[in-house]
């Protein structure tokens, strides 16, 4: 893979060492590698997802955009330790040469957020170090449950994070019981002063622990353990003292038993990773801390208090080390992973490794007269619809870049993409494109066609164009002093069903009712974020205000958006906008995220010289009072292919101007009207 460049907030680590989390990446290798009806039984959820969306799309594109997913490759590990080779931009607390902890994955070079990373003490060696991130799970699962000096805490399950969380209690001056299945780890345990023992030799978990505790019960159980089974649960309440705590930190079965708890009102609580900060992206990626006086703490300082552990010789874990391979040597690890009996594997890392953006992956003679392309973006969009839609065409894909390099790579090896890269300015500079083509998050939009259109590139961008007037403004100077040409990605006035009405109801004036069916998605989804996704009217909203245009065959005038709730915000996904032609046509756009899924996701209505026609989720058009036409029927069909096949020709031409420029300008200015408008409460016009 071509190694990632250090982004903001980042810093960019050279890897030495990395531990292998057997039970986690156990289970994730083991469902790679399970058939599709198995992997259809571990999710049970996702098989409903599957069948609505056949309902409302159809079999084919389900079953394409299912296989689809299924082929990302996820990169595993999240235990790195190594050298910092570069920082980001607003980094401090890290220099080029410091050794660190973090969560990086297995690979020779990560590019990690601050807040997921950790100086090492100069005491700890770098095997010891890659213990950081997995002991900072079993540590927050003992600040969960917030044991005191003389307790005493039974540790279900004795694997690795079983060992280090049992290790802390007892420095912690807890009286520790443990229980395993595998003799091997019940020793080691022994020889840590962990009470130890295995159930499949005679002794039964719960008289065991009561025996231990004078039938009074532990005060706190800590699974750690992985298991189906519902029995650990039961186990650990009935284990436990009245009142006492429970905390989760493996997988188990959790049919709890309502008579268990309440009688004894325990208390049960599941320990999310490696502490508070874990899946919020304000403190992951954009480096905001919490507060040390209200969030004592945070997964970063789990991550140095398990270092101070471990350099104080309060936390040993060179015992627990099982094999240390050479990277080369992956697959004595992972070859037979399913039966493996090691505690933990380190994986060791070329020193003199060099960091590369680009690699070949496939070898090819471009035709480099016109047309060749640099692709930026290597995510759900590329590979679910843009690379399929392009299949079958003559597109000459020189580069593709993706910021980590993992998913780029893929997408190269599969689809016959000449070079990945991680280094955007590589493909710029490169004089064989024509054509660059954006398809990353909203927020790197705007300077992305800058930079291309400044370099005399042509661009075409998935939408939104930009996130704001100012955005706006500044591409709308480059564009005037570039060669290159700009196209957005309004692909829905390029179906054969828009076409189709289209040229049944040309030019008239009418009204046009656009509903989208678009489904919620959860507030924390980047796309709801202003700075980052711009909401869903502008990122989605757009098409269909294209739409307005592209059938009216006017430009919009002016805009008055209304919102969902007595206090709606500028991020609703639940919308009406109403919409003034120059031609004197009218719009309504509804985009609701309140919808059942069953139901269709896109209908258009279009009344016009005592015609109608109803268009309903690009798969039907049908017609009413036009002569001559009663019904249209395709596949699922949003017009992606035929803008990507017409886009392959026309830069062949020298440009890709498929949509008038005045029009692009006049569709995302009102978008932005509309936020405007459900703002300031009244009509915006467009200027």
């Amino acid at each position: 893979m071509p190694a990632p460049k250090v982004k903001a907030g980042q810093v960019l680590i050279k890897t030495t060492r990395t531990l292998v989390s057997l039970g986690t990446e156990r289970m994730l290798v083991e469902f790679g590698k399970a058939s599709l009806i198995q992997k259809a039984r571990q999710q049970p959820d996702k098989v409903k997802m599957v069948l609505d969306k056949i309902k409302t799309e159809g079999l084919v594109p389900t079953l394409e955009a299912v296989f689809n997913k299924l082929e990302q490759p996820l990169p595993l590990g999240y235990c790195n330790v190594g050298k910092v080779i570069a920082v980001g931009k607003g980094v401090t607390d890290f220099k080029v040469g410091d050794r660190v902890a973090s969560n990086g994955q297995h690979a020779e070079f990560v590019s990690v957020p601050k807040n997921l990373v950790a100086h090492i003490p100069d005491n700890i060696s770098d095997e010891e170090a890659a213990f950081t991130v997995i002991g900072s799970i079993g540590l927050q699962g003992i600040r969960l449950i917030n044991p005191t000096m003389g307790e005493t805490i039974v540790v279900i399950g004795l694997g690795l994070i079983g060992l280090l969380t049992a290790d802390m209690l007892v420095a912690n001056g807890c009286t520790v019981i443990g229980y395993d299945l595998d003799d091997s780890k019940v020793t080691i345990a022994q020889e840590k002063g962990i009470i130890a023992f295995n159930p499949l030799n005679g002794n039964d978990p719960v008289k065991f622990v009561l025996d231990q505790t004078k039938n009074i019960g532990a005060d706190g159980v800590l699974i750690t353990a992985s298991a189906k089974t519902n029995d650990l649960i039961s186990q650990a309440a009935q284990m436990s003292r009245k009142r006492g705590r429970i905390t989760l930190v493996g997988v188990i079965g959790l049919n709890i038993s309502r008579a268990e708890f309440y009688e004894k009102e325990l208390s049960f609580q599941v320990s999310c990773s490696y502490g508070p900060g874990r899946y919020d992206d304000e403190y992951e990626f954009k480096g905001i801390d919490y507060p040390l006086p209200f969030v004592r703490w945070t997964e970063k300082r789990n991550f140095e208090t398990v270092l101070q552990l471990i350099a104080t010789g309060k936390l040993e874990v060179k015992n627990l080390i099982s094999e240390v391979v050479p990277l080369e040597e992956y697959d004595k690890i992972y070859g037979d992973i399913a039966n493996s009996r090691s505690i933990a594997s380190i994986i060791k890392y070329n020193e003199d490794a060099v960091p590369e953006s680009t690699i070949v992956v496939n070898k090819k003679d471009l035709q480099t007269t016109r047309g060749v392309i640099g692709l930026v973006g290597a995510g759900n969009f590329t590979k679910m619809t843009l690379l399929p839609a392009l299949k079958g065409t003559d597109a000459q894909i020189k580069h593709i870049v993706s910021s980590g390099g993992v998913n780029g790579t893929a997408l190269a090896q599969k689809h016959n993409i000449a070079q990945s890269t991680t280094d955007y300015n590589l493909v710029l500079d490169d004089k064989d494109v024509d054509l660059i083509m954006i398809t990353t998050r909203h927020n790197l939009h705007a300077n992305m066609v800058i930079k291309a259109l400044d370099k005399g590139k042509h661009v075409f961008v998935e939408k939104p164009l930009a996130l704001n007037n100012e955005e706006l403004e500044a591409i709308e100077e480059s564009y005037q002093k570039s060669n290159g040409t700009l196209m957005i990605g309004f692909n829905r006035r390029f179906s054969p069903h828009t076409e189709k009405i289209k040229s049944l109801v040309g030019d008239a004036p009418m009204n046009i009712i656009v509903t989208m069916n678009a489904g919620a998605i959860l507030p924390e989804v980047w796309v709801h974020n202003m700075e980052v996704g711009g909401g869903r009217i502008i990122g989605e909203a757009c098409h269909y205000l294209d739409l307005l245009v592209y059938l009216t065959g006017s430009k919009i005038k002016a805009v008055c958006m209304n919102a969902l709730g007595q206090n709606p915000s500028e991020n609703t996904d639940n919308a009406s906008i109403l919409v003034q032609m120059e031609n004197g046509s009218t719009g309504v756009v509804n985009y609701f995220a309140n919808g059942s899924k069953s139901y269709a996701k896109e209908r258009l209505e279009v009344f016009s010289q005592e015609k109608v026609l109803i268009m309903d989720n690009f798969i039907k058009t049908t017609g009413y009072g036009t002569k001559g036409f009663s019904k249209l029927k395709t596949k699922l069909d949003k017009g992606h292919k035929s803008q990507f096949g017409r886009l392959v020709e026309k830069i062949k031409e020298g440009d890709v101007g498929l949509i008038p420029y005045d029009e692009l300008i006049n569709v995302t200015k009102a978008s932005f009207a509309a936020i405007q408008s459900l703002k300031e409460g009244k009509w915006i016009e467009i200027e």
